[in-house]
């Protein structure tokens, strides 16, 4: 058994994987990559209506399969002008990031109200689903007229956060990693990972 509790990152998205990641480091928790521990991905249906419950079922099946305690995340953008939509299925209104953009500015062509927010769920599982720790952020903005920047992935190029005049993908990882809703969120499953006995629990779980 490991002295330090290893984590799998329940997605191939390895660009999430980096961010939360970074975020762990401090509560001292090896956070691994889903993929390189079963040598390949896990394609889990998202049929959930909420973020939760996609991060919930996503962890669960990894967590089953690698027998390790898995996070997972489920994240989308609201767009207030557009009754919060597309929400849960932000990643699946288009086919690519720049063709989702495109997508949404087009939703948004005659709208005055730009409000809008990042949402990011996280659920820790161990396996077999014996234990289940939750924590959602939020990150408010809005939505520019076309996009800027060439860091960052999905929406980034769109989002100018609230505080700032630059969209995430000029700010660079560096303050996104500070204010996104991903950290916001891996910032409280950080709080959560200090607690003695979710430490035992996951040590427990560990190989």
């Amino acid at each position: 058994m490991s002295l330090v509790p290893e984590i799998v990152f329940a997605s191939g998205n390895r660009n999430k994987y980096i961010e939360i990641k970074k975020r762990l480091e401090k509560s001292g928790v090896q956070l691994l990559f889903g993929p390189d521990v079963l040598g390949g991905n896990l394609n889990v249906v998202e049929d959930g209506s909420t973020y939760l419950e996609n991060a919930y079922k996503k962890a669960l099946v990894w967590a089953n399969e690698t027998g390790l305690p898995s996070v997972a995340d489920d994240s989308g953008l609201e767009v207030k002008a557009l009754d919060w939509r597309p929400g849960i299925y932000s990643s699946r209104v288009a086919e690519s990031d720049p063709s989702r953009i495109e997508w949404l500015l087009a939703q948004m062509a005659n709208v005055e109200d730009r409000t809008a927010r990042f949402v990011a769920a996280l659920a820790l599982v161990l396996p077999d689903g014996k234990q289940c720790w939750i924590v959602e952020g939020f990150c408010w903005g809005k939505i520019e007229h076309e996009p800027r920047g060439s860091c960052g992935f999905g929406y980034d190029p769109v989002f100018v956060p609230e505080g700032f005049e630059k969209t995430f993908a000029e700010l660079g990882p560096d303050v996104k990693l500070r204010i996104s809703h991903r950290s916001v969120a891996v910032e409280g499953l950080s709080n959560m990972l200090n607690c003695s006995y979710m430490v035992k629990s996951l040590l427990a779980s560990s190989r």
